[in-house]
């Protein structure tokens, strides 16, 4: 058993700049909650194990995520991240320019992710992360998988829901959709999934076909 203690040396593990410290000072004056810092170096991990030249983003927030995925992806990589709050976004765009992305890197496309993503290109990305409506999490994978290449990867945030999902007691629409979501995931034959016990817990599932 990972003790309390062992958690919190995880998180401080990968120290965060100043920028990414601006990002989450923006993120608590508007009120979101941001990935932390161990799912953020995990993002970047998988980021640059692909060689990532396309990543989709549902929940811009501030750009903390989006911030720690540019800094993994290939330096010719184009980051595409949804939100319904074109403010939030704003905040995200002086974010990633403060710290040295040109404007070519980042998409920042305000509205709905349900609305947006059908929009997006079949297979045209390399990594897709989700970080939104967790009511919505199992039609965010259906979308997802159309567009992640094979082989590329899907990761979800909050896959643990600050540990609602492992208590069997809690039955709320959000808890309920993210268990679907994590046994919909380990029994599609396209995917090859892992539940990582990172901050609040990440989902990542490879497509293999």
């Amino acid at each position: 058993m990972t003790s309390e203690a062992s958690l919190q040396y995880v998180e401080g593990y990968q120290d965060e700049d100043d920028h990414l410290a601006e990002a989450r000072r923006r993120a608590d004056e508007v009120g979101v909650t941001p990935i932390g810092p161990a799912g953020g170096a995990t993002l970047r991990f998988l980021a640059s194990v692909l060689d990532a030249r396309a990543v989709a983003e549902v929940g811009t927030g501030t750009g903390v995520s989006g911030l720690w995925l540019l800094r993994g992806m290939a330096p010719d990589g184009v980051l595409t991240s949804v939100d319904l709050e074109a403010e939030h976004q704003r905040h995200a765009r002086q974010v990633f320019s403060a710290a040295g992305f040109a404007p070519q890197r980042f998409r920042l496309i305000a509205g709905s992710a349900l609305d947006v993503m059908p929009r997006l290109t079949d297979d045209g990305y390399d990594l897709v992360f989700v970080d939104g409506d967790k009511v919505e999490y199992g039609e965010y994978l259906e979308q997802a998988l159309r567009l992640v290449r094979p082989g590329g990867v899907v990761v979800f945030d909050n896959a643990l829901w600050h540990d609602r999902v492992a208590d069997p007691e809690r039955r709320d629409a959000e808890t309920v959709a993210i268990r679907d979501l994590l046994t919909q995931a380990a029994t599609d034959e396209r995917l090859v999934p892992t539940l990582l016990p990172v901050g609040d817990g990440l989902l990542a599932a490879r497509r293999v076909g």
